[in-house]
């Protein structure tokens, strides 16, 4: 239910930002784009921020299986569909004609509030950049050695970027930003903003909630 909420500037700023996305953004992602027009304000208020207007029922807060929280400006009951890969996010419409109910006997006491459904797959824009990196790698055994390695180097890796993929690279398990900043000279906020980056570019996912890993593709990026 809607409470009534005092809007201050930064809370307009962060609705206006997150009805612009046709996705459903992380904090950080709604941090970058706002922070370009508000240099002084941080993450943590941001995520303060998107927290209260969930709680205040003006956006909805989504916890897709586990994975970092996402927000979304629209409050029509819809279900969604992920991406296990680069943790897209998109809204599916169900033909509901009736209610899904549970038999009392398997509800193990609960007292059901409501059903959520989530499809989880391999977004579009994946697939394509999992075809590409496959005919990368039959063209690669074409080529001799220096070829393939300048073949492989990314256009647009920036010096910060290439040091937190280097960190996971090492890394043999999932790990979070406490330790690739022991591993690099970056702070935690500054590999917040790279892993956001990185994750766009599908050099990086995340296997866990703050957790996160390098991914074929990025190990090619080094």
């Amino acid at each position: 239910m809607k409470t009534k909420l005092r809007m201050t500037h930064q809370r307009e700023l962060i609705l206006a930002e997150l009805r612009k996305c046709r996705t459903h953004p992380t904090a950080d992602i709604l941090y970058g784009r706002i922070k370009k027009k508000l240099p002084r304000i941080s993450l943590a208020t941001v995520y303060r921020n998107l927290e209260i207007l969930s709680e205040a029922g003006m956006i909805r807060k989504l916890e897709i299986s586990g994975r970092q929280k996402r927000f979304d400006w629209d409050l029509e009951q819809h279900d969604h569909i992920f991406c296990i890969q680069c943790q897209r996010v998109d809204n599916i419409e169900l033909e509901k004609k009736q209610p899904v109910l549970l038999p009392e006997e398997n509800t193990r006491g609960y007292q059901i509030a409501g059903c959520r459904i989530e499809f989880f797959g391999v977004c579009p824009k994946c697939q394509q950049r999992n075809a590409r990196a496959g005919d990368s790698r039959k063209k690669g055994k074409k080529t001799t050695k220096g070829e393939n390695k300048m073949a492989c180097k990314p256009k647009g890796l920036s010096d910060r970027q290439r040091e937190v993929l280097e960190a996971l690279a090492k890394c043999k398990d999932a790990c979070g930003s406490k330790d690739i900043a022991a591993a690099t000279s970056l702070e935690p906020k500054q590999i917040s903003c790279q892993i956001t980056a990185l994750k766009k570019k599908g050099f990086v996912d995340s296997p866990a909630r703050c957790k996160y890993e390098i991914t074929d593709d990025g190990r090619n990026a080094i």
